[in-house]
This record gives C-alpha cells, structure tokens and sequence, in this order.
C-alpha cells in the first residue's frame, strides 16, 4: 500500500468549492462545486468542450484553479507543494485514461508495477502486486506482452490494474471507455467498479455516454462552467 495513512478526517473525502478556471476568454469552470465521500461512484457528465475534463484535472491536483478551492481529506490543495501533490498522485490518486496511456517499451506486468516502484515498492513485491491485479482483471495472459501487442480492451484492463495497484483513495478515470466496443467498455466498467467497492476508493467518471454513468451513485452535469447534482435534484420528483 502506497497512500498516505495519516489521521482521518471526518466530512468528505474530496471537495471543491467555487471553482473558477479561464483558457484565454473562455471559463471553462465558473464556481462549480463538487463533493464525493470515500466508495462513492459518481459520473461527471456533460458536452464536449463543458469543462468537465478541466474539473476532474483541478480535483487531482494536475492543475491549479484560478479561484476557489478544492479540499482532499481536509486539505487544500493549492497550499501542498508540488512534491506533496506529486505524493498524492503516486499514492492516494489512480488514473485511467482515454487511450490507457501505458508506456510502451514496457510489458504489460511492468506497466502496472512502475507506479509501485516510483513510490518506493521492492521490485519484488511490485511485481507480486501486478500480477495479482492482473489476474483479477482478467488480464494475467498477457502479463510479458507489450501494449501494443494487445487489444484495446486488453490494455484498458491493464491501465485499470495500473490505477487500482497501490490501492487509492481515489480514482479519476477520464472517458475510460471511449476508445473501446460497447462489449469491452462494458467489461471495463464492471471490473472498474467492482474492484474500487471492494478497496472502498472513491470513483470520480467524467463520461459522455449514458450507460456508463449508468455504473455510479450519481450523476453530475457540467454546464457553462458549473457543476449541478442532477441525481439529488431529481431524487424529490415524485
């Protein structure tokens, strides 16, 4: 185990407020908020261009918004240094990406143990941990293969193993399935999800696709900059 283990804090695992984030004359956020708890699935969703990939990327800490603030187990970002992010992001954060984003010139058990590795695990016990991730997501036949040997859902599964590894609090997982089948992103889903309630890590799935979010406990739209709860806006319509 990779993450930080110092004192819990009690409120929400993740927390923005007020979030503002302009690319030239366009505000991509404009005070969106957004909380989620520890073993929470919740979809962020939204049209392209809407910001919703600009929220995810403040949420971990990748960039820094122009205003507002985001709080992770009770503190603020913006005030760690860019090597206690980078701790974060090596331990308590997991990414699944597009298009996997593996690195080739390594095999697929290499892909999975490097962030391990990076964090300080013995190669030995790295390697022990890729495999077991690899078996659970069903992928251990292709543990000395190189990601472009395999199939896309192949190395899809492998960037989920990747993300699950070193056991996160927390899992951003960018359109995961968007480069995939629907049978294959299906698949993904339900090891995704599956594998983050059994680690009780939180799960934060920017998607423009339906029966993906279809996986979480709720749904958040980004529009014009905010952010909006459309599961508890809905919960009271009778």
């Amino acid at each position: 185990m990779t993450r930080t283990d110092s004192a819990e804090s009690t409120g929400p695992l993740l927390t923005a407020t007020r979030l503002r984030k302009t690319y030239g004359p366009t505000a991509a956020l404009n005070g969106a908020e957004f909380t989620i708890d520890s073993g929470e699935i919740v979809a962020v969703m939204g049209p392209s261009g809407s910001g919703k990939s600009t929220l995810l990327h403040c949420l971990a800490g990748i960039i820094t918004p122009e205003g507002g603030t985001v709080h992770y187990r009770g503190h603020e970002l913006s005030a760690m240094s860019d090597a206690q992010r980078s701790k974060l992001r090596r331990g308590d954060f997991g990414f699944v990406f597009q298009f996997g984003q593996l690195v080739p010139e390594l095999t697929c058990a290499e892909n999975i143990a490097l962030p391990l590795r990076l964090a300080g695990t013995n190669r030995k016990e790295a390697e022990s941990c890729a495999l077991e991730w690899m078996a659970r997501l069903e992928v251990d036949d292709v543990r000395s293969k190189r990601p472009g040997q395999v199939s896309g859902g192949q190395g899809q599964r492998v960037a989920v193993a990747r993300a699950l590894a070193a056991r996160p609090r927390v899992i951003f997982a960018d359109e995961p399935t968007g480069a995939l089948d629907s049978l294959n992103g299906e698949r993904v889903m339900e090891l995704l999800t599956t594998a983050a309630r059994e680690t009780n890590a939180a799960v934060v799935l920017v998607t423009h696709e339906a029966r993906v979010a279809a996986y979480s406990d709720r749904e958040v739209v980004v529009r014009d900059g905010q952010a909006r709860d459309i599961t508890s806006a809905t919960a009271g319509i009778a």
